[in-house]
């Protein structure tokens, strides 16, 4: 027996495990030129994260020219930097470029406050350090590393939260290609195909900003957030469907209706006006981004499975939309009662979510 036969089921598969069958379905099909060291054409690439309408499920829903500019990016010496406030889809893009690019997205640096210099570079074994000495074998490899090694693209998650001492690591191997290794008098030369994606908050300036050495080496791609209520209500459904086949959410019916009411409350606050333009409205402290959208969602989805009765309701996604609202209940509160009273009550098929909200406090 294996491990794979007794190891449960996982919560999160990589994109590349989740779409094995789209992937081999357009590398069989792929009669385009590869360059050197990827799974896929570019063109096919950009088909994977885009979706063909039949076979090939869309990943991002946005514009094309972007998606071809981030893998076109890929295809030269530049690495690429993906930009954008919370929940325009950095990290979900940049995962399944390195699926598409290289067949693997886990060799994954996340950035903190606290990421050492090793997380980029290598590390030690010390108990064989300490027993032999300064060895190969005695070197942890870092995801970059082994990225280089392979051939595969790196993931660098919030590249500005890192320490700028330790985003500079990043020059000679952006530049040069290689990763010197001076306590053996060696080096990792990068194999052909090494490319890293990285992906930076636009809420994260002042942070760590970026040196302008380090911002060179990368060609940007800004993120934006969905340009209309239909392209976020499906970005919106898409997601929490594959969410709650994933967590094996029972099914829910009528989704549709309060799907488009969270996500133009989100749009409403974020944008500081409705929908129609006629009244102005206070925006809280939060980012309302997508993500939070699809995370309430996915909530209130729950509630009506297992507490309610199958189909999702007002009350089923109202403490969810307060909660992301109210981050700061001194400055959030007001805004929040304030967007009830002028907004959610005058609309006359929203008195069901008008009196959920308020039962919510």
């Amino acid at each position: 027996m294996t491990l794979t036969d007794t190891a449960p089921a996982v919560m999160r598969p990589h994109a590349e495990d989740v779409y094995a069958h789209e992937l081999a379905l357009l590398a069989e099909q792929d009669d385009r030129p590869r360059p050197p060291g990827w799974r896929l054409s570019p063109q096919a690439v950009v088909t994977y994260l885009l979706g063909d309408g039949d076979r090939i499920t869309p990943k991002y829903i946005g514009a094309r020219r972007l998606m071809e500019v981030a893998v076109a990016t890929l295809a030269t010496d530049r690495s690429l930097l993906l930009i954008g406030v919370p929940g325009t889809a950095k990290t979900w893009v940049s995962e399944h470029l390195a699926a598409a690019v290289s067949g693997d997205s886990t060799l994954l640096v996340q950035g903190t406050a606290g990421t050492p210099e090793e997380a980029v570079r290598y590390g030690w074994n010390y108990a064989k350090l300490l027993a032999e000495g300064p060895s190969p074998a005695a070197v942890v490899p870092s995801p970059m590393m082994r990225a280089m090694e392979t051939g595969a693209v790196a993931r660098v998650e919030e590249l500005t939260r890192i320490p700028s001492d330790v985003q500079d690591t990043l020059i000679t191997i952006l530049s040069e290609k290689t990763l010197p290794i001076p306590e053996l008098g060696t080096e990792v030369q990068a194999a052909k195909g090494f490319t890293v994606i990285a992906t930076a908050n636009d809420r994260d300036r002042g942070v760590n900003e970026l040196s302008s050495a380090l911002r060179r080496r990368f060609n940007t791609v800004v993120l934006p957030v969905p340009g209309s209520v239909d392209e976020e209500v499906e970005i919106v459904s898409r997601r929490v469907a594959s969410l709650g086949r994933a967590l094996e959410i029972p099914a829910v019916e009528d989704t549709a209706t309060e799907i488009r009411r969270v996500v133009t409350v989100f749009r409403e606050l974020r944008d500081g006006v409705t929908t129609d333009g006629r009244t102005k409205v206070k925006t809280p402290s939060g980012t309302m981004s997508v993500a939070e959208a699809i995370s309430v969602v996915t909530a209130g989805m729950t509630l009506a499975a297992h507490f309610g009765d199958g189909v999702l309701r007002p009350a089923d996604v109202a403490a969810g939309i307060r909660g992301a609202v109210v981050r700061d209940p001194a400055a959030d509160g007001p805004v929040w009662r304030e967007y009830l009273e002028t907004v959610a009550r005058e609309r006359d098929d929203w008195h069901d979510f008008y009196t959920a909200a308020r039962e919510q406090g």
